[in-house]
């Protein structure tokens, strides 16, 4: 086989074993950023749920001065019932009365509603920071626990980074940059072995005489479908 075609399975061989290694990376990194995302989001709904108590209470407040208003004109009404001289004010001042009445059992209604929602939230932002707490702790032990894997990751990775740049320098130039932008372009992946006329990277057939020249092993050549650099090694042997 081509002394090139060598050099680069080799390297590819290293490339896609970092490429595992920063997958692991990624994977342990993700998942504790998912985490801390989940702390932030609930961060966010007891800041939402703390609003909304707040926006209840505004308008509680607001009711209990209503509730006052209208008890305060209720009763101004009644010291009034002792001066009129026609029933037909006696009856109106009783219907005003009546309606002052209902209207501040109204908001006295809206106002035990109110509490009773408020009381709820309460115990929910109480749940939730409960809840937060007891994330924050794990997380920060997932945080060290990630740390530390992701550092002994990486010293598995700093030994495959030599060992790749030691295998890169034997490569020529030009090829080494036609690998490297073949690898960005066709997911890691920029040399492939051919079997029975077919490119394992794209699956598609090596036309009859171009294959027949692969066999000979002598020169590289590329999938006229991926593009990819091929050559060609018995199926046992892979």
């Amino acid at each position: 086989m081509n002394e090139h075609i060598d050099q680069l399975i080799a390297l590819q061989g290293i490339d896609l074993e970092i490429d595992q290694i920063e997958n692991e990376i990624r994977a342990e990194q993700n998942a504790l950023d998912l985490r801390i995302s989940a702390l932030a989001d609930k961060e966010i709904l007891i800041g939402e749920l703390e609003e909304q108590i707040g926006i209840l209470e505004k308008e509680r407040r607001t009711l209990e001065s209503e509730v006052a208003d209208k008890m305060a004109h209720v009763k101004d009404r009644q010291s009034k019932m002792m001066q009129v001289q026609t029933g037909r004010e006696q009856t109106a001042l009783l219907k005003e009365i009546e309606d002052g009445k209902k209207s501040a059992k109204e908001s006295e209604e809206k106002i035990v509603a109110i509490m009773e929602e408020v009381e709820r939230l309460s115990l929910q932002i109480k749940a939730e920071k409960n809840l937060l707490k007891g994330e924050k702790e794990l997380v920060a032990e997932e945080t060290v626990k990630v740390r530390d894997i992701i550092e002994t990751i990486n010293k598995g990775k700093k030994e495959k980074d030599a060992l790749r740049q030691q295998q890169a320098q034997g490569i020529k130039v030009n090829v080494l940059r036609k690998y490297s932008t073949l690898r960005e372009r066709r997911n890691g992946l920029a040399v492939v072995n051919v079997l029975q006329g077919v490119c394992q990277g794209c699956f598609m057939s090596i036309p009859p005489q171009k294959y027949n020249q692969l066999l000979k092993g002598d020169q590289i050549f590329d999938c006229p479908t991926c593009q990819r650099i091929i050559y060609h090694r018995p199926e046992d042997s892979e």
